[in-house]
C-alpha cells in the first residue's frame, strides 16, 4: 500500500475514534435521552415556522409551582434553549416579531404566563447554577397569555402549532396546563 493511502486510513481511524469518544463521553447517542429533542414545523403559503425544543416528562411529579417554579423565568423545556424561527414578520398580540430566529422563554404563573421571544442565541438553557441563561436586554416581544386548565394531564411537555380554526397559534402544554400564543402574519 502506498504512503498516501496509509495516511488516509490513519486519519479516518483517528476521526472515527474521536467521534466514538465524543458520543460516549459528551452526548451518549447510544442511550435514550430523558428529555428527547423535537422539532415542530408549520408551513402555509410562504410562511415557514419552526420550533426546536427538548421534551421533559412529568413522571408523577408536580410540575408548575414545584418543578417549574411560579414567577421565575423558565427555559421552556429542558437542556438546550428552545428556539423559534419565522421567515416572515408576525403580529403577536399587537406587537411585531420580525423574521428571524429567537429563543423562547416563559414565566409560568397560576392563571397567566409571560411568553418571551429573545433575539440572543444561547447554547444551553441554564448556567452552572441552574439559573436561566436568558438576558432581558435581548427581549423582542413579551406577552401575557391566560392559562387553560386541562382535564387530563399531558405526560411530556409539548409545543405545537394550531391552525384548526383559521387562527394560527403556538400552543404549549404539560401536566394539566396549556397556553396559547396567537400568531398573525
Amino acid at each position: 500500500m502506498n504512503t498516501f493511502l496509509k495516511r488516509i486510513l490513519v486519519l479516518l481511524s483517528i476521526v472515527a475514534l474521536a467521534l466514538f469518544l465524543y458520543s460516549f463521553f459528551v452526548e451518549n447517542i447510544f442511550e435514550k435521552r430523558l428529555s428527547p429533542k423535537d422539532n415542530v414545523k408549520f408551513e402555509l403559503n410562504d410562511l415557514k415556522l419552526k420550533v426546536f425544543y427538548n421534551r421533559p416528562s412529568k413522571k408523577g411529579r408536580d410540575v408548575f409551582g414545584a418543578l417549574v417554579p411560579f414567577n421565575q423565568v423558565w427555559r421552556t423545556g429542558a437542556n438546550e434553549a428552545t428556539t423559534f424561527e419565522t421567515n416572515q414578520s408576525l403580529a403577536i398580540k399587537g406587537m411585531t416579531l420580525p423574521a428571524g430566529k429567537y429563543t423562547l422563554w416563559t414565566v409560568p404563573r397560576d392563571s397567566t404566563w409571560t411568553v418571551i421571544f429573545n433575539s440572543k442565541q444561547y447554547s444551553w438553557g441554564v448556567n452552572s447554577e441552574m439559573k436561566p441563561m436568558w438576558d432581558p436586554n435581548y427581549d423582542v416581544v413579551d406577552i401575557e397569555v391566560p392559562v387553560e386548565k386541562l382535564n387530563a394531564p399531558v405526560e411530556q411537555f409539548t409545543i405545537a402549532f394550531d391552525n384548526s380554526t383559521d387562527s394560527l397559534s403556538l400552543t404549549m402544554a404539560w401536566d394539566r396546563v396549556k397556553v396559547v400564543v396567537p400568531l398573525k402574519e
